[in-house]
């Protein structure tokens, strides 16, 4: 195994996308774009940053979109190489960079998390990998989510997934771990439960879509019986793993949007176009206006 460098990435990106109908009917929800780009390609680029080299899709016969968005478009780049569109030629060419490969992989029949990175297995072989769940944007200032990930794997060597705190109400939606604190950004954990209810949630301490993750997993997974909702859940390897393995809990520093949800999806929207340099300026003048037609003085 090679050591103390993340190479890969898998994404899951099989699901159907049902809390988005209409509009994910013939549309992967991966694809929704948050201002000029689609979810996906922002987790794609976060994996870029921090290292990886392999991005290894875990899809369906229904997700062709996001093959070919990170494929070559040749009629696409001649005709706005003939049209001088330099900048665009630029910014479609820079999706995919050199020295990255993409590579996929189906899921045969939906099965849970846990089963589409068992998927995975093949194409990772027997070195720890980085797991990316698109639904969850996170945006940070300097070192994106998994680059700080790949400095805690490297110092630690060990697993490590990405938490944060959430409302006690809501822990029936996350993986919920219990921890003891290592240092200022991980923790161990001690135990971990799938979607546990809020009277029975050791913490308010919420796994979310990043994941750096030794081979071990794989072997795990591979014996896990199905369970909340009949699928073969990671946290249930996770938990298992704990058992041979310390696993880490890392406290990232930046803002998470849940862009599987209509909500969030649209907070990721507004707060990324506030940022956007050629948007940013109008687009505040628009909200400034539509806070005043809203609440007249």
């Amino acid at each position: 195994m090679t050591q103390n460098i993340i190479r890969k990435a898998v994404f899951p990106v099989a699901g159907l996308g049902t809390r988005f109908l209409p509009a994910t009917k013939a549309n992967p929800k991966e694809m929704l774009p948050i201002v000029d780009k689609p979810i996906i390609q922002y987790g794609v680029e976060e994996a870029i940053k921090a290292g990886v080299t392999e991005i290894i899709f875990v899809t369906s016969s229904s997700k062709r979109a996001i093959e070919d968005h990170f494929d070559k478009n040749f009629e696409l780049e001649t005709m706005l190489e003939k049209r001088g569109k330099v900048e665009l030629l630029e910014t479609v060419r820079k999706i995919v960079p050199d020295g990255v490969s993409v590579v996929y992989v189906r899921q045969p029949e939906a099965m849970g998390l846990g089963h589409a990175v068992l998927c995975a297995k093949p194409l990772v072989g027997n070195e720890a990998f980085a797991v990316i769940l698109a639904d969850d944007l996170v945006d940070t200032k300097s070192e994106s989510c998994l680059e700080q990930m790949v400095k805690s794997y490297r110092h630690h060597s060990c697993s490590v997934v990405a938490v944060e705190e959430v409302p006690k109400s809501d822990t029936d939606k996350y993986g919920i771990v219990s921890t003891t604190r290592v240092d200022d950004s991980n923790s161990r954990i001690d135990a971990i439960v799938e979607k546990p209810s809020p009277d029975q949630a050791p913490s308010n301490l919420a796994v979310i879509g990043r994941y750096i993750l030794t081979p071990r997993i794989f072997e795990l997974l591979e014996t896990t019986e199905r369970g909340a909702g009949g699928e073969i859940q990671l946290t249930d390897a996770i938990a298992d793993l704990l058992n041979e393995q310390q696993v880490l809990a890392y406290t990232f520093e930046g803002k998470r949007y849940d862009c599987g949800s209509k909500l969030g999806y649209l907070q990721a929207t507004v707060d990324l176009a506030l940022k956007h340099p050629e948007l940013s300026e109008a687009f505040l003048k628009h909200l400034q206006s539509l806070a005043c037609y809203s609440n007249p003085k």
